[in-house]
């Protein structure tokens, strides 16, 4: 093997790493917030995702990145509203997610269509794009637009590259149903806007899929008051 040949590999290598950091990151994600993933699938060894992965150079083949999860039946049962008289048999907020680590390095209002398109035609509840360039403002726009049909996200490779969530600062985070929330409310004779606020753009609610008007039960460990809650709304 040449010097060129094996400084490309090497350099293959070292992406391959990267997308297998990111690869277990969005499993993990995927898994925290309640869809139905073996631990087996989320905690893929690395001599595994490169045998299954990448090319005879080492280099990722991102076409056989892609997966889709099912919505566990706890999941489904904390997106889906009580039955009332006038919805006896409510349909479920949540459904399968389809996740793609995008093959084009840059990302434009094109890319974001074909991926919608895909997530809407094949009845995907919700899509993830992992995107190794950032979006084009028109690209922004794009995925708002879409938001009439699918509901879509982006998460560049590098911003996954470590799971936020599994740092010693960061605490425990709980999505409240609807149930838990209204009972919580009612607990402490609050309304919703008195509560401290979590913002959709936040690393923690992006991790979570939060959307606006969810709270986050934050469980935090002191040394004097042993396990202790708080709450955020996402606003």
């Amino acid at each position: 093997m040449d010097d060129e040949a094996a400084a490309n590999r090497e350099a293959n290598l070292k992406e391959a790493i990267r997308f297998w950091r990111a690869w277990k990151t969005v499993h993990q994600m995927c898994q925290d917030r309640g869809y139905e993933l073996t631990d087996e699938e989320v905690n893929i060894p690395l001599d595994r995702f490169r045998a299954e992965y990448t090319n005879h150079d080492s280099s990722v083949n991102r076409a056989k990145l892609q997966f889709s999860a099912r919505p566990s039946e706890a999941m489904v049962k904390k997106y889906t509203n009580p039955p009332t008289a006038a919805n006896p048999a409510p349909e479920p907020e949540c459904g399968t997610i389809y996740v793609e680590f995008m093959q084009e390095n840059t990302m434009g209002v094109k890319e974001i269509k074909r991926f919608a398109t895909y997530v809407a035609t094949n009845n995907f509840k919700a899509g993830i794009m992992v995107t190794v360039g950032t979006l084009s403002p028109q690209a922004r726009k794009g995925i708002n637009a879409t938001s009439a049909i699918t509901t879509l996200e982006c998460f560049l490779l590098d911003d996954l590259l470590v799971n936020i969530t599994h740092h010693d600062l960061v605490p425990t985070h709980v999505v409240l149903s609807r149930e838990e929330k209204a009972a919580l409310l009612k607990r402490y004779r609050l309304k919703e806007t008195q509560l401290p606020r979590i913002l959709t753009k936040d690393p923690i609610a992006r991790y979570y899929g939060l959307k606006r008007g969810q709270v986050v039960k934050i469980i935090r460990s002191s040394e004097t008051a042993g396990r202790y809650a708080s709450y955020r709304l996402c606003v």
